[in-house]
């Protein structure tokens, strides 16, 4: 037997569960499916001072809490699975649960988020994990920073950006390249080679975060000539891109070049009529929590308009 639902949400996070705040009070009554890591990124992040609302910051996992609790009282149906595949050649929508169970969805609302990628060192993931000044977003943690010398790895858009953006905050910014040049365009290298305190480090790679509870410093080596040596910083901040988490919806969606779901501008609506999508999924360029929950409420909209424009009520 298959289930029908008028919304589906598909992820959790800022982006999923507003969305779902909002399709719920709206009499959606919609079905979210929290996928393998409920919450998102967030669930991984400590300090959050920037979101509106928290005068003294918040816990990313406890503001996630609150989220998700807010979603449940309008009576969103929130369960702790995985999708494992989607039809969208025709409509209702056939969404398939843990390889087993089909569920047929007139709106589906994406919001499966975007994952950093990571050096994959054993010191960065140790000190990651305990919070100690590893970090995938300047915006978010450059704060914590301020007046102190830290490094950032990229030689990408993303990490010229981020590296400025920390220079602001920050005594010094060590720039670790692993090419002999930036991959970033020709007016993000100009800023980056014309301020002062950021240090480029070209044809370097890490070896190693230093630090047991926090970090202290790096070992770096220059990959020419093999020669390392010791840097020393209290954050180490990685920018070598983000991979959006669409596997589910290759061939089946139009997607950009980096696999970001492509919506038309101003709306969170995909080329499949009734399908959108919010969040760091079709996001690349903000990825912060409250830009993420801005695009869940608007998914949301849409897919009430959407419904009401075909007669489903």
């Amino acid at each position: 037997m298959s289930e029908h639902v008028k919304c589906l949400i598909i992820g959790s996070g800022p982006a999923g569960y507003t969305a779902a705040i909002y399709a719920a009070r709206a009499d959606l009554k919609p079905l979210m499916i929290a996928g393998l890591e409920p919450g998102g990124q967030l669930m991984t992040t400590t300090e959050v001072e920037n979101y509106p609302g928290y005068p003294d910051g918040i816990q990313g996992p406890e503001m996630m809490d609150h989220f998700r609790k807010q979603a449940e009282r309008f009576k969103t149906d929130i369960r702790y699975s995985f999708v494992s595949a989607v039809d969208l050649s025709s409509r209702p929508y056939k969404v398939v649960v843990e390889e087993k169970e089909t569920i047929l969805a007139d709106t589906i609302i994406i919001s499966t988020g975007a994952t950093a990628k990571w050096l994959e060192i054993e010191s960065e993931q140790r000190l990651r994990k305990l919070s100690g000044g590893v970090s995938a977003c300047a915006v978010c943690d450059g704060f914590f920073f301020k007046g102190q010398d830290v490094a950032i790895v990229g030689g990408g858009d993303t990490a010229a950006e981020e590296a400025t953006y920390l220079s602001k905050l920050c005594r010094k910014v060590y720039m670790l390249v692993r090419k002999d040049f930036l991959r970033a365009s020709k007016a993000m290298q100009h800023r980056v080679e014309n301020t002062p305190n950021i240090e480029l480090l070209y044809n370097h790679e890490t070896m190693e975060v230093l630090g047991d509870q926090g970090v202290t410093g790096a070992r770096i080596k220059n990959i020419k000539t093999g020669a390392e040596r010791k840097i020393d910083i209290t954050g180490f901040f990685v920018a070598i891109g983000h991979q959006p988490n669409t596997s589910l919806f290759k061939g089946k969606l139009d997607l950009d070049e980096q696999g970001y779901i492509k919506t038309v501008p101003g709306t969170t609506k995909t080329n499949v009529e009734g399908v959108f999508a919010c969040g760091d999924v079709q996001d690349k360029h903000y990825r912060q929590a409250v830009t993420a929950a801005g695009s869940g409420c608007m998914a949301a909209l849409d897919s009430e308009r959407y419904l009401s424009s075909k007669g489903i009520h």
